[in-house]
């Protein structure tokens, strides 16, 4: 392995939370799949030097990058539960991000949690193949922790053909092409994003390095079976993180496209926080006005307003990641 490549999904560098660490001239050539992400999702040191440490859910990555930071020991959200339920909840200890699990951690417990862990059991008993793989289904706590989110966009269902899902939504691993939504996206942005340059991938990894977060209502499908795991428990997790992300930050973007996301507005306070709405980017939908919403310029022009750093929605581009 190359040991000055940045992994795939490793915590920001302590030159800033979005800054690639090999340069173009030495990055190596781009590889035609993401690998596997969980060896990069274990628990974290309790000393570190980057701003995904924070606990302060009031500055932004970019705003506290340069000090040390203490980061609190990982939860144990398996202690003193029965077997049955340890084994249940064994990926999500491992595999989602310190300052997330730590927020949300009540929700795995509850009933509605557990039955949907129950459900993937059965699924994968059943020889059902799910997506995106287990390593990479809560990737969008590790590339954007909680202390550096910004802006929020909601999706619906991971996408379900082969090497496309990896836990971000509208992203694709690469060399898979950018479906029909994000290909909208970028046409959108075109239009609302001075010098922006459409990608030749759909990977959205340096958008959520900046703070974006990117999360699906269900967050596992059945492959080649769209919705498969929609109505599960997934919905109750998501709203439960929208609201965590609604009561610790302040002045984030809530990019709310189709009804499904629109009807999550009511868990944000919008006295906090800058909620736009219009209809989902699918090319079922995206000309009733979606190229006209504008949501990138204003979603930058809010986080400039409020002294924060604006989205490089143009970053696609120099990803060799």
């Amino acid at each position: 392995m190359n040991m000055n490549k940045r992994p795939a999904d490793s915590p920001a560098t302590k030159d800033g939370p979005f800054k690639k660490t090999t340069s173009a001239a030495s990055a190596p050539s781009a590889p035609k799949q993401q690998s596997s992400l969980l060896a990069w999702a274990k628990p974290k040191s309790t000393v570190a030097t980057d701003s995904t440490a924070t606990t302060d859910g009031d500055k932004t990555s970019s705003e506290s990058a340069s000090a040390p930071l203490v980061l609190r020991a990982k939860p144990d959200i398996l202690k003193g539960l029965s077997d049955e339920k340890r084994e249940l909840l064994r990926l999500e200890q491992d595999t989602i991000d310190a300052t997330w699990l730590r927020a949300l951690q009540s929700e795995f417990t509850k009933p509605y949690f557990i039955e949907l862990k129950k459900f993937l059991k059965q699924e994968e008993a059943n020889k059902q193949q799910i997506f995106p793989p287990k390593d990479e289904i809560y990737s969008w706590s590790r590339f954007t922790p909680l202390p550096t989110v910004r802006v929020v966009i909601l999706g619906q269902d991971p996408y379900h053909d082969d090497n496309q899902a990896h836990g971000l939504c509208f992203s694709v691993k690469k060399p898979v092409r950018p479906p029909p939504s994000l290909k909208n996206m970028f046409k959108l942005l075109e239009t609302d994003y001075p010098g922006f340059v459409t990608p030749n991938h759909g990977y959205l990894e340096s958008w959520a390095r900046q703070g974006v977060l990117m999360v699906n209502a269900a967050m596992t499908v059945r492959a080649h079976n769209a919705n498969s795991h929609k109505g599960k428990g997934w919905e109750k997790l998501l709203d439960a993180v929208i609201k965590t992300v609604s009561d610790q930050r302040k002045n984030v973007v809530f990019l709310l496209w189709g009804k499904d996301a629109q009807n999550r507005g009511t868990l944000v306070d919008k006295k906090k926080h800058l909620v736009l709405q219009s209809v989902h980017p699918s090319p079922l939908s995206a000309s009733r006005g979606f190229f006209d919403c504008q949501h990138f310029s204003k979603a930058n022009k809010y986080l400039e307003e409020n002294g924060q750093t604006p989205i490089n929605w143009n970053s696609l581009v120099d990803d060799r990641s």
